[in-house]
């Protein structure tokens, strides 16, 4: 869509015994340059390409924003039972949220534990030790 272009196709297919992506793209040439351009750059992190090829194609590629709105249908197609599933299970956030209530609490209990050890109190911790250490007639 941002490079404008007329018409646009892409599927999944089989060649043999490989499993190809078949893009189908009309436009001005310099267009589809960029598209083909960016296609080799941008590829998904999980994407194997083996093999890219480029050549005329002589029928007719769906306009763009037909095929924008069969994948975008496509799309809502997938999402709709996660979404009536996610709203069929959300009587569990009151629940989540009694069990979470008491965190603010316990980390003021903290907060407090921590502000009662003072400065100096490590460094008597360690004359203890100390102290302790030469009774036992260690060094």
């Amino acid at each position: 869509m941002r490079l404008a272009l007329r018409g646009f196709e892409v599927y999944n297919d089989d060649e043999g015994e490989q499993q190809i992506v078949v893009v189908l793209v009309e436009g001005d040439e310099q267009r589809i340059t960029k598209f083909y351009n960016s296609a080799m750059k941008e590829r998904p992190l999980q994407a194997r390409v083996d093999n890219v090829r480029s050549k005329d194609y002589p029928g007719d590629v769906m306009p763009l924003w037909q095929f924008a709105s069969i994948i975008t249908a496509s799309q809502m197609n997938k999402a709709i039972p996660l979404l009536l599933a996610v709203k069929a299970n959300t009587d569990a956030i009151p629940l989540m949220k009694a069990n979470t209530d008491a965190i603010p609490l316990v980390l003021e209990e903290i907060k407090g534990l921590r502000e009662d050890i003072q400065p100096g109190y490590n460094r008597q911790v360690q004359k203890d030790i100390r102290a302790i250490k030469e009774r036992l007639g260690m060094s």
